[in-house]
């Protein structure tokens, strides 16, 4: 088969795109991720996502990790996706909803001569219930909480954003050997669906340095879904506050996210890389 994709990226979170609207519908997408995200011997990427029709949106994401295994939800991946729907005008409306495994979420398009320019995206309600994170400790809500990991003592806030979530709060994030610390909270008894775990320096209430090991793929340069959950966490540990823009750094760019109390709301950007055809 020979298959069109597009490589995209938000923030330096880079997957390939397959539309399967016009486009075949991909069989066996966890196999065509592990071969195709490789960056030696494939395309490269963190993954690969599914733009595919809906019947209760007015498109459809399906997103698959490094390893294969799929994804509940992807902050930067979605943004890509209305990228590429709106400026190939299958979407042709500013606002429009996409269905992931997590729900379906609401798109704001800020375009400039009709291409987008900025995405908001709502990202709905966070859980921070132990059960539905889930994370098995014994306490309702995750907040602030004592842990030792390979002997090591943290404190850690545990958010869900459709995935789970797991926010350290720290005074140097670059003096983090992410590449240890990073899979000793993947693969941890606590959390029984591995965890998405989240380094946070705070530089003040409207500012956060975060790095980001993703379960399923490692240190990635940025994470929308896990952005949201640290600003949530920042929140709940009265950081920052309510209904403002906190700035989250990321190692591939920035991303501006609004937590009510009760919805998070996701700005930032999307970019085309370039499109092509590979064989398989």
């Amino acid at each position: 088969m020979r298959l069109r994709f597009t490589k995209m990226h938000g923030c330096g979170n880079d997957y390939i795109y397959f539309d399967c609207i016009n486009g075949p519908v991909l069989e066996n997408p966890e196999e065509l991720s592990v071969k195709l995200s490789d960056r030696h011997y494939g395309i490269g990427g963190d993954g690969i996502i599914l733009i595919c029709k809906s019947s209760v949106a007015d498109a459809k994401m399906k997103m698959f990790n490094l390893d294969g295994s799929e994804g509940k939800m992807c902050g930067n991946g979605i943004r890509c996706v209305a990228k590429f729907l709106f400026d190939n005008k299958i979407v042709k409306k500013n606002n429009f909803t996409i269905e992931t495994l997590s729900g379906i979420k609401n798109i704001e398009i800020d375009s400039f001569y009709e291409k987008t320019n900025l995405i908001t995206v709502d990202m709905g309600k966070p859980m921070i219930s132990s059960s539905q994170i889930p994370v098995n400790l014994n306490a309702d809500n995750v907040i602030d909480y004592p842990i030792s990991i390979a002997g090591s003592d943290y404190r850690i806030t545990c958010v869900s954003m459709g995935n789970p979530h797991c926010v350290v709060f720290c005074n140097d994030v670059e003096k983090i050997n992410l590449e240890k610390i990073g899979p000793l909270f993947e693969n941890n008894e606590i959390f029984p669906e591995k965890v998405n775990t989240e380094f946070i320096e705070v530089f003040d209430d409207k500012t956060l340095k975060m790095r980001v090991w993703e379960r399923g793929s490692g240190e990635t340069f940025a994470c929308g879904t896990g952005a949201c959950a640290s600003v949530v966490a920042a929140a709940l540990n009265k950081i920052c506050k309510l209904n403002e823009s906190v700035n989250v750094i990321l190692k591939g760019g920035d991303l501006f996210i609004k937590y009510t109390g009760d919805k998070v709301f996701m700005t930032g950007t999307a970019n085309k890389v370039f499109s092509g055809e590979i064989e398989i």
